[in-house]
């Protein structure tokens, strides 16, 4: 099967959250969640940068050492993935230059995160569409590579019921990139149904452009936000 197989713990950096997400310092001031943190170094760097950020993933609930050998192997397992020529047009090499370049910023990324796993209360075991947190915690929620991701294996009802929680813990915008599945890079065909449900709930939502593209055709990310009213008509 052309696949990665289970979910990646994938490392990726501050640098790259803020291109996949189009994030400007204006958008981290206040409380930021990633969700699913997995094993990028966003949190580290950004509290480094005195962001205030947490990082939830039900990974987290494993020993340190298993968490810091998981991204070491799931770095090589994906820098593997990219490299078969099967795929190769899969793939834009402009934020990353070749895919020894792909490899030495994840890894870096996946160090960045091993040292910083023992900081306190940043890193929470937790899973969608369940999370520990009171309504309106954060300012932004951000959702990389995993909802869409993994839409093989993750259904409709979870990806609403995965939405609507994040929406929920959220006093700002929730913010999901990319928009493309993993095994075959085409837009989840179901995104215009699930913005049409989340409506219903009084979520509103639009897609944004944003200048990252790593995936061809992966430059888009799904915002959500508050609807007004007439929305919900």
């Amino acid at each position: 099967m052309d696949d990665i197989g289970e979910v990646l713990f994938s490392a990726r950096s501050f640098d790259e959250y803020r291109a996949m997400f189009a994030l400007t310092d204006a958008d981290l001031i206040g409380r930021v969640l990633d969700c699913p943190g997995g094993a990028a170094s966003f949190t580290a760097e950004a509290l480094d940068r005195g962001v205030e950020v947490v990082a939830v993933d039900p990974r987290y609930a494993d020993d340190r050492a298993d968490l810091t050998g998981r991204a070491e192997r799931d770095t090589l397992r994906g820098n593997d993935f990219l490299r078969d020529p099967v795929r190769a047009a899969r793939f834009v090499w402009r934020y990353f230059a070749s895919p020894d370049d792909h490899l030495a910023q994840r890894a870096a990324a996946a160090r960045r995160f091993a040292v910083d796993l023992g900081r306190p209360g940043r890193y929470l075991a937790a899973a969608l569409p369940g999370l520990p947190f009171a309504d309106s915690t954060f300012d932004l929620v951000l959702c990389s590579h995993f909802l869409f991701t993994y839409a093989e294996r993750l259904d409709l009802a979870f990806h609403i019921a995965a939405l609507r929680e994040m929406h929920r813990v959220c006093r700002g915008q929730v913010r999901v990139f990319p928009l493309l599945g993993h095994t075959d890079g085409r837009p989840y065909s179901e995104l215009d149904d699930v913005r049409r449900r989340l409506d219903l709930f009084g979520v509103g939502s639009e897609i944004r452009p944003v200048d990252y593209e790593f995936q061809a055709g992966g430059d888009q990310m799904l915002v959500l936000h508050r609807a007004s009213p007439h929305q919900r008509d």
